[in-house]
């Protein structure tokens, strides 16, 4: 089977049932805070890990002859329900915007860990070494991402913010 399949789920939680949720809520994912210094770097190599993930993902088979499968199987599927929760719990921010709930209560940033979970299963079911580094890549660079978003957050939600940062990690 043609691992293109497994980015099915992910573009319909992202986009449709975002969309669904809220369509404010779909412009807010699409918006990057404002990036400066490494960040801007940052953003390149996260834009373009992201597009060679899907793109290599069209050319790469789900291999299933191997216990791999069944561990990338499990990883892959929860991957998918961290995405769909975390989508949902993103698609409902308190009336200040700031997003408190769900997910957000254990992790600030859970759709960067559910996106890394569903991806490391997509590695582990085409047991792709290049999908390995592209999937790194993205994830260092996801980081720099995050640390602008979290300045942007401070800046925007000012003390609620910087509580909330004291109580939850950044990461799962």
């Amino acid at each position: 089977m043609n691992a293109f399949f497994t980015v099915i789920p992910l573009i319909i939680i992202r986009f449709g049932i975002l969309s669904i949720l809220d369509k404010e809520a779909l412009k807010r994912a699409a918006f990057f805070a404002p990036l400066i210094g490494i960040e801007k770097a940052a953003y390149l190599f996260y834009q373009i890990s992201n597009i060679l993930i899907f793109i290599y993902l069209c050319f790469l088979k789900i291999t299933t002859d191997s216990y791999w499968f069944y561990v990338g199987l499990v990883i892959y599927g929860l991957g998918v329900l961290l995405c769909l929760i975390s989508v949902s719990n993103f698609a409902t921010p308190s009336e200040k915007g700031i997003n408190l709930k769900g997910l957000y209560r254990i992790s600030r940033n859970p759709m960067y860990v559910a996106y890394f979970v569903y991806f490391f299963g997509c590695v582990l079911l085409t047991q792709s070494l290049i999908l390995l580094i592209i999937l790194l890549v993205f994830q260092i660079s996801a980081h720099w991402i995050i640390l602008s978003e979290e300045r942007w957050c401070i800046k925007k939600f000012g003390e609620e913010y910087i509580n909330y940062m004291n109580k939850v990690r950044r990461y799962i």
